[in-house]
């Protein structure tokens, strides 16, 4: 786990955006399996670089789209152990990845960026990539 210290203000940029941090297993259920016909934009923040220089940008740039998720909500690796863990059973098949992003509509997942399509991309192709989803499934 790390320091919350460290890793507060990383939560913080996406916060200030307008995400919901969810702490708790009960928290993502409640967001993920609500059984409302909604759509959520769910972040698995990291401390990795390529989440500080693409991924946390290009999450916020996408949600300052004319059609964006009804809700946005965020969870953080190596923090929020057990509300990641269960985000990750949402996003089966997917091995776990941090950071990623998550579409989901209605409960199901509809649009997944891992790891690797998040690294070495610049907040700008993000974004992008995140709003084609949006418009496609918002």
């Amino acid at each position: 786990m790390y320091p919350i210290e460290l890793t507060a203000p990383m939560e913080q940029e996406l916060v200030t955006a307008g995400f919901t941090p969810l702490k708790t297993p009960e928290e993502v259920d409640d967001i993920l399996n609500s059984g409302k016909e909604e759509t959520v934009l769910v972040v698995i923040n990291s401390v990795c670089g390529c989440a500080a220089g693409s991924m946390r940008p290009g999450v916020i740039k996408s949600v300052q789209h004319s059609t964006i998720p009804d809700k946005i909500v965020t969870v953080f690796a190596g923090v929020d152990g057990d509300a990641v863990a269960q985000v990750r059973k949402y996003t089966l098949p997917y091995p776990p990845s941090s950071p990623s992003v998550g579409l989901f509509k209605n409960g199901t997942l509809v649009h997944f960026l891992e790891r690797h399509h998040i690294e070495g991309r610049t907040a700008d192709m993000i974004a992008e990539n995140l709003t084609t989803a949006f418009d496609e499934y918002c």
